[in-house]
């Protein structure tokens, strides 16, 4: 009734006026309603014509007063539709004062002998009436949305919790969103055969399937934002032998950032691996960034561009992107226009090895910070192009760095990795001389660091992409060695982190960032399989393919507690190893130039004196044997280190 009475009235209004003008008469009409059903009780339906002027008094006292006492609690302004506890109490309260209010009115006002026993029934009626229409009008909603979307797909929801129940509430308020909900799954069995909200909970996980048959389910959506990643990866196997289509509630940061709408996605790699959410020291990285002039190298890759996306979030003064790359600056320029307008981005092609180049941007906008994530770091693709390692990975360093110092930059921040620990890779190599090279710098004006961590999930080039167009071709998946292993991160997490280090930074550190533990490489692509709907080896086979030139079986990052200290943040720690600093770094790189440009590949024994852990590729050996003679060596440039290294067999 109040439903079609707001209807018929607010054609006459317009927008929120229309609202207001509704919900206002709405209860001036439940407010006469319960005035007269509260004297018609009194009197059993009979009223004496003696009571008339009371009913008249009462009419008009109680249809003032409670209307005042409606607006001040903003009453008039509660959406219906998605009525809650929180609005029943609001709504006793506003009865209570509106019946209080008025009690006192009417002793004053209304003629002697009013009839006390209606103030009670008047107050009980109209908090029935005012609850029973927002109830109603909800159900008439919800009922109307109901047959509107006939269409909706049937699911189940994993976990009968607070986000479950949130879930539940949305896919009913929000018909578009596309799910009919017939009922939970929840790992507790405790709940089994409980209702929520109407809706039953219909057994454990492994019960999954039988559920799904019983109802004609399509559809399973994961209601555990706080589960690990082998919880998730266990629910993702149940909805895998099923045959369902599964989708997740992600964690409450998403949700806040959608508005407090529900969000529903697609189970990511991240769900599975079950990366913790990084806890940032906000006041830390915004008084390093805020109003600074912020140069970010290679950042039109995937680590610069999100570095670029989380500097914003600190409102630099400007962000310069510098790369090689037209086209992904080109990308990442127009997404700063769209979705970063208060922050000023300005891109600049260019190489890392061009110093001309570097010296007039440093200039033109006066760099006050530089995060350095230009670099070549495919590792097989580096063991056969050594000098383009070489150049890109060390000079091209060592040319931001020094241009850098040139213009008394504060704070210089290399990305390295943590194929430089006791590297067996031409690419490894490199960037173990390059964190060499920065420490080398270090001179009290600019603060030279290093970040070191592990693979990155999507990252250009990196093994998800791979997996993900190999199972969208049929497979097979390819897998290089049943052992393989990896350290694994997302993106925003390791830009994250490479932020809050550089707050910690003084000058020739290299920080080790926590990757937790290394992944089987064939369980990614088994978990990556489960995730597109198909069953591995069944549907999509694995084929394992041999190791690549340069691989290790596991990677390290030098986590041990007798390698690394300590900060204040659990999730970094600093590299505590060998010590190895070159004196003169610039008569040292005026020699690397000189035997780069004679290509000469046995480079590859001099760097080795520098890095004495270095263990080659089988294809470096054939490069050596195959050169004769004794290499040339480097000239003792004054490298220092605090104890000896470990030396490794070079064949």
């Amino acid at each position: 009734m109040s439903l079609l009475f707001i209807k018929r009235i607010t054609p006459m209004f317009k927008g929120k006026m229309a609202h207001l003008a509704g919900v206002a008469a709405v209860h001036l009409s439940l407010f006469a309603i319960s005035c007269c059903l509260g004297f018609l009780l009194r009197f059993d339906f009979d009223i004496p014509q003696g009571q008339y002027a009371h009913l008249v008094y009462a009419l008009a006292i109680w249809l003032a007063v409670k209307s005042v006492a409606f607006h001040i609690l903003t009453m008039n302004r509660s959406t219906w539709r998605f009525v809650s506890l929180h609005d029943a109490m609001k709504l006793l309260y506003a009865n209570m004062i509106g019946s209080a209010a008025s009690v006192i009115a009417i002793t004053f006002i209304a003629p002697p002998g009013f009839p006390r026993s209606i103030y009670l029934s008047d107050f009980l009626l109209c908090l029935l009436l005012t609850a029973g229409a927002r109830v109603a009008h909800r159900i008439a909603a919800e009922a109307l949305n109901t047959n509107e979307h006939s269409d909706q797909q049937r699911a189940l929801i994993y976990g009968a919790g607070a986000a479950g129940i949130m879930l539940l509430r949305e896919t009913r308020s929000n018909p578009s969103i596309g799910y009919r909900i017939f009922g939970f799954i929840d790992d507790d069995s405790s709940k089994k055969g409980m209702y929520i909200h109407g809706v039953r909970v219909l057994g454990v996980g492994d019960e999954l399937a039988k559920s799904a048959a019983k109802y004609g389910i399509q559809h399973v959506l994961i209601a555990l934002p706080s589960a690990t990643g082998t919880q998730i990866s266990k629910i993702v196997g149940y909805c895998a032998e099923a045959k369902l289509n599964f989708r997740t509630v992600p964690s409450l940061l998403e949700f806040i950032n959608n508005e407090n709408r529900v969000p529903i996605r697609e189970v990511s790699v991240e769900d599975l691996l079950g990366r913790t959410q990084v806890r940032l020291e906000d006041a830390n990285v915004r008084a390093k960034l805020q109003d600074k002039t912020v140069l970010v190298t290679g950042a039109a890759g995937s680590i610069g561009s999100e570095l670029c996306r989380q500097i914003a979030r600190f409102g630099p003064a400007v962000i310069v992107g510098y790369d090689v790359s037209e086209t992904g600056l080109f990308y990442l320029n127009h997404e700063f226009r769209n979705s970063f307008t208060n922050v000023m981005f300005e891109p600049a092609i260019g190489s890392i090895q061009d110093t001309t180049r570097l010296n007039e941007v440093f200039e033109e906008y006066s760099i006050e910070t530089v995060y350095h994530a230009a670099a070549y770091k495919h590792v097989p693709m580096m063991e056969g192009h050594l000098f383009e390692a070489i150049q890109n990975n060390v000079l091209g360093t060592y040319a931001v760095a020094t241009t850098a110092g040139r213009f008394k930059v504060r704070d210089f921040v290399m990305i390295s990795s943590d194929k430089a620990v006791r590297p067996t890779s031409v690419m490894g190599l490199t960037k173990r001389v390059a964190e060499i090279l920065v420490s080398s710098l270090s001179n009290g004006q600019t603060n030279y660091v290093s970040v070191r961590f592990g693979n990155v999930l999507g990252s250009n080039g990196s093994v998800v992409p791979v997996f993900k167009q190999q199972i969208a071709t049929g497979g097979p998946v390819t897998v290089t060695h049943p052992e393989m292993r990896r350290y694994f991160m997302s993106i925003s997490e390791a830009a994250q982190l490479v932020l809050q280090a550089s707050t910690m930074g003084k000058g020739g550190e290299i920080f080790v960032l926590d990757m937790g533990q290394p992944v089987r490489i064939v369980d990614l692509a088994r978990k990556m399989i489960l995730l597109s709907g198909r069953r591995p080896e069944e549907d999509i086979k694995i084929k394992f393919v041999g190791t690549r030139p340069g691989e290790k079986l596991c990677e390290e990052l030098s986590t041990l507690e007798e390698e690394t200290r300590a900060t204040y943040h659990e999730k970094i720690r600093i590299f505590a190893g060998d010590g190895v600093r070159i004196s003169d770094p610039e008569a040292w790189i005026e020699e690397l130039r000189n035997i780069c440009a004679t290509r000469n590949q046995r480079v590859i024994l001099d760097f080795r004196d520098l890095v004495a852990d270095y263990n080659p590729s089988s294809n470096v050996l054939q490069w050596l044997v195959r050169a004769n003679g004794v290499p040339l060596r480097f000239r003792n440039y004054g490298t220092t280190q605090s104890s000896p290294p470990l030396r490794a067999s070079v064949g």
